[in-house]
C-alpha cells in the first residue's frame, strides 16, 4: 500500500472524492505542514499554525496507479490559486503535496508537470517534505458521507465528486 499527503482546499472535498476511487482503501483527513503541535480545527482555521488541511490517501497501486491519484488531486481542484480555493481562504487552504521520500517526490513533480501542461501555467502547488501529520477530529472523517445535505457538501464537494466519477470512469467503485 502507498499513501499520499495531499493539500487542495478543504479537506471535506479531497476526502469525498478519494473515497470512491477504487483501490483506495483508507482517507484520513488532517494537518500537516506548520509548526504547532497537536493543532484543532479550530486552531488552523486562524491561519496561524502554518499547517494545511490535508488527506492521507492509502491506496493499492496495483488497482489504481499512483499517477492517476496524483492526476485526480490536480483535477479536482484549482492549483493556480495561492492559499485559496474558492471562498475558502488562508494558507490552511493551500494547494500542496507532502512527499515521504525521494522517489514520492520525483512521482510529485512529474504530476505537477503534468498538470501544468493541462492548467496552461501558473501553478503554485507546492513539494513540501512530509512533517507530522496529525488526524483531524472524528466528525470530519468522511464529512461528505455523514453530512450530504450540508450546503457545503451539496454546493462544493458534490459537483468535484461528480467531475471525477465521470473523468476516471474505470477507476471508481462498483455500488
Amino acid at each position: 500500500m502507498t499513501t499520499f499527503v495531499l493539500a487542495g482546499g478543504c479537506f471535506w472535498c479531497l476526502d469525498a472524492v478519494y473515497r470512491v476511487l477504487d483501490g483506495v482503501s483508507d482517507v484520513v483527513s488532517g494537518y500537516t505542514g506548520g509548526a504547532v503541535p497537536n493543532p484543532s480545527y479550530e486552531h488552523v482555521c486562524t491561519g496561524t499554525t502554518g499547517h494545511a488541511e490535508v488527506v492521507a490517501v492509502e491506496f493499492d497501486e496495483a488497482v489504481i496507479p499512483a499517477e492517476v491519484v496524483l492526476d485526480v488531486f490536480f483535477t479536482l481542484h484549482d492549483p493556480r490559486q495561492l492559499n485559496r480555493q474558492g471562498n475558502d481562504v488562508g494558507t490552511q487552504y493551500r494547494s500542496a503535496m507532502f512527499f515521504d521520500g525521494e522517489e514520492q517526490r520525483e512521482l510529485f513533480e512529474a504530476a505537477r508537470a503534468r498538470a501544468d501542461e493541462y492548467w496552461e501555467g501558473g501553478i503554485v502547488t507546492t513539494i513540501e517534505p512530509l512533517g507530522e501529520f496529525y488526524a483531524a477530529e472524528d466528525y470530519h472523517q468522511d464529512f461528505f458521507a455523514k453530512n450530504p445535505g450540508q450546503g457545503y457538501c451539496m454546493a462544493v464537494a458534490l459537483p468535484k465528486v461528480n467531475k471525477i466519477r465521470k473523468g476516471y470512469a474505470q477507476y471508481i467503485k462498483a455500488v
